[in-house]
């Protein structure tokens, strides 16, 4: 089984393209979820589904205003560190994830051959060496902190925002939702 997450809009934002493509992902053997947009609760959330679902893959998907691509994080770092508030107002600046935890967690899925399989599709796609310092890398590195030793492999995608945001974010780049949708569900066949 496949658990492939989300999360809800933030900062103002009216829609959010990784809990639209959660939404509408519709393949046997997946599970899917919208996670908020808060660092305890997405993390709480998370552990949850995982305990119940018992997986053998897990994505985390997140919006990356500004990128252009699919992109497929390599390594999650044990930071919170933005001035941008979570959706229960928090904000976390130069603070560790984990006092005292490894520096960095690396996904234990195989990007490079996922990237490449979007690119044959037609499919922008890249490799990504930062998740950022907010909420999406905060359950990148909980994720694969948790999955340590487990076998389930894991990682975190960051996606383009879709075409409908265009008004809200103007002259950031877009992907249409189909296109990102299967993208995912690409990604899905080619690990199970």
């Amino acid at each position: 089984m496949i658990l492939v997450t989300g999360f809800e809009p933030f900062a103002g934002a009216t829609l959010n393209p990784s809990g639209e493509i959660a939404k509408r992902l519709n393949l046997e053997g997946a599970i899917t979820a919208v996670l908020p947009v808060t660092y305890d609760g997405a993390t709480e959330t998370l552990r949850e589904l995982i305990a119940v679902h018992k997986p053998s893959i897990v994505i985390c998907l997140g919006q990356a205003e500004g990128r252009s691509t699919i992109s497929l994080e390599q390594v999650a770092i044990n930071l919170d560190d933005t001035a941008l508030a979570d959706n229960d107002g928090v904000t976390r600046l130069a603070q560790p994830i984990v006092p005292g935890g490894p520096d960095a967690f690396f996904t234990t899925l195989p990007i490079r051959e996922l990237a490449n399989k979007l690119k044959k599709q037609g499919i922008a796609a890249s490799v990504s060496l930062s998740a950022g310092a907010f909420v999406c890398n905060h359950i990148f590195y909980e994720l694969q902190k948790s999955l340590v030793g487990s076998g389930v492999r894991s990682g975190f995608i960051h996606v383009p925002l879709m075409s409908e945001q265009a008004a809200e974010f103007a002259g950031k780049p877009t992907m249409p939702i189909e296109a990102q949708v299967k993208a995912i569900e690409t990604i899905i066949r080619e690990l199970g």
